[in-house]
């Protein structure tokens, strides 16, 4: 197959790693810096271009950076329109990538999740925090990722004051409960297909909240219950994701989902579990790009 692997960092451990299973599989496959592809939109013949040449692939895998959403997934959406197979659609990458979005969307798909508020005006701030149980309470940016803008405020009067000082700089904000039995820690669960293929437990380092990797916290394998092995499945499953990493926090209601990544790095989880990852996913686009196919020769 031609596979186009869709970012903007080649020597990214996850975008390796992808290629790497690729051609291990006997797949001709290029990283396309997606940033510099531009479209032809017509009725006839739409197409991609990088480079001057128009670009043809059998399917193409996303790494779409979070700040990149708009025109990443542009470019996803004109390979759907040309026919190429991709694991996570353009939609589903959008859905993902909007925290609010994506937690409205969650909850309707019978998923745990931490109560959440979200407002526009700081008038009711008292409201705002009492809807999800008090303090202590997370304050969450919602164009934050790898835990940035994300702060835990143990009174009151701390929580007015970082949601006033944010809506102030016109930041929008997610107010979550905050689970004190996780502990700083979360678990992080590959999907790929409608399978949970690997898990992580992260933790955060002494005296924080947070467990990004990026954060300093430290990885390790873990066991999960089919319970969890189901939230995750059907997480991924509300946002159209067929590759997808689901962070769960471990709470005494059960497994409580408070984030869906649509590109989800493979180098903690991969080095944690020693699972290939990467090949799976690869395993999963096979399969999906014959079935499309065979679609095609029988329409």
């Amino acid at each position: 197959m031609r596979l186009g692997v869709l970012s903007r960092g080649p020597s990214l451990y996850s975008t390796k790693r992808i290629v790497e299973a690729a051609e291990e599989r006997g797949h001709d496959v290029r990283v396309i810096d997606y940033l510099r592809c531009y479209m032809n939109i017509t009725t006839r013949k739409p197409s991609v271009r990088f480079a001057g040449e128009s670009l043809s692939f059998d399917a193409i895998i996303p790494r779409i950076a979070s700040q990149r959403t708009f025109y990443g997934t542009a470019v996803v959406r004109q390979f759907e329109v040309m026919g190429v197979y991709t694991p996570n659609s353009s939609q589903a990458i959008a859905r993902s990538r909007d925290k609010l979005r994506s937690l409205q969307i969650l909850s309707q798909s019978d998923v745990g999740m931490p109560v959440t508020g979200f407002a526009d005006s700081t008038r009711d701030v008292d409201g705002l925090i009492e809807s999800v149980g008090g303090v202590p309470l997370i304050i969450k940016l919602l164009e934050g990722t790898q835990g940035v803008g994300v702060v835990l405020a143990d009174t009151k009067s701390a929580a007015r004051s970082l949601i006033a000082a944010f809506r102030q700089q016109e930041s929008h904000i997610l107010v979550q409960e905050f689970i004190k039995e996780s502990k700083g820690a979360d678990v992080r669960c590959l999907v790929v297909g409608n399978k949970v293929v690997a898990a992580m437990e992260r933790r955060g380092i002494e005296g924080e909240f947070r467990s990004n990797l990026h954060q300093g916290g430290k990885a390790s394998p873990v066991k999960l219950t089919p319970t969890e092995r189901k939230t995750a499945r059907t997480a991924a499953k509300a946002l159209g994701l067929s590759v997808a990493g689901v962070d769960i926090l471990r709470s005494e209601r059960g497994p409580l989902v408070i984030e869906v990544n649509s590109s989800p790095g493979l180098q903690g989880v991969e080095t944690a579990t020693g699972i290939d990852v990467a090949g799976l996913i690869i395993e999963h686009i096979e399969k999906n790009t014959v079935t499309k196919k065979r679609r095609r020769v029988n329409a």
